[in-house]
């Protein structure tokens, strides 16, 4: 999440529930790191069956990051019991008052009322999870990150050459024949590039009386609208960044306001 957005939540007492067999050990100290933004991370836990092989990848990094590893037999073949025991635990956690802040690891839209419930008593909550991850369950957090974007991301595709006229094999004494490259089609009008939609609405929900918005407003109203939205999945780190670079539809002016300099931006006519 960029700094602009990050300056407006307060900071909060975290607690880190992880569903063991819905996350990717590797990613733990990035998980740590991201929910870390947002607050102090007070509870560190994660959840599975201890006896299985696949939990052995999460031993070593949770001794490293002092996760308190919460053991879930599953009593039924086929059946995951680590849904229920996170959910009692974060009920507990709600109750008690301890944090007033909750980070769910888990791409399993089971826990989509979970994060309702969380955001209904006015405690924060995000989520973390791949891509595909359930959009009820995204929509019911206040931040989601896609781990795709914890990750270094990867190298463009390289576009291919234009192809070029061939020359067809002709028989003995006749002339060479040249196969003209096929037509291209006439292009169809540009869309918008795909976060320039979402940035109208956003800018719609904060414009001012002059015309402008502010950028940290529309942050906010960015993850009102899509709370999974990053611009590293744009290739940015930060939302003003990420909007500069879309100059043909909007601009931007800086102000120093009590000694902070605040981003304005507008859309072009």
């Amino acid at each position: 999440m960029p700094e602009e957005q990050i300056s407006t939540f307060s900071r909060h007492k975290i607690a880190v529930l992880i569903d063991g067999d819905n996350a990717q050990s590797s990613l733990l100290p990035q998980i740590l790191a991201e929910a870390g933004k947002y607050g102090v991370v007070t509870v560190r836990r994660i959840y599975g069956d201890w006896t299985t092989p696949n939990m052995n990848s999460w031993k070593d990094p949770l001794n490293f990051h002092a996760v308190q590893p919460v053991q879930q037999f599953r009593y039924t073949v086929g059946k995951n019991s680590t849904d229920s025991a996170l959910i009692i635990d974060a009920v507990d956690l709600l109750h008690s008052g301890v944090v007033d802040g909750f980070c769910l690891v888990s791409s399993d839209s089971d826990y989509t009322r979970l994060a309702t419930r969380i955001r209904e008593g006015g405690i924060f909550v995000m989520g973390v999870g791949v891509k595909t991850t359930p959009k009820p369950f995204v929509n019911a957090c206040d931040v989601f990150v896609y781990t795709e974007n914890l990750v270094a991301g990867k190298k463009p595709a390289k576009s291919r050459p234009p192809r070029k006229a061939t020359h067809k094999k002709s028989e003995p004494g006749e002339p060479p024949v040249t196969l003209e490259p096929e037509p291209t089609p006439e292009p169809e009008p540009t869309p918008e590039p795909e976060p320039v939609p979402l940035f109208r609405q956003a800018f719609e929900m904060a414009v001012q009386q002059d015309g402008w918005a502010r950028l940290d407003l529309m942050g906010n109203a960015l993850y009102q609208l899509d709370p999974g939205f990053d611009p590293r999945s744009f290739g940015h780190r930060q939302l003003s960044r990420l909007i500069a670079s879309h100059k043909d539809f909007f601009q931007m002016r800086t102000q120093e306001i009590d000694g902070s300099t605040l981003f304005f931006v507008k859309i072009k006519e």
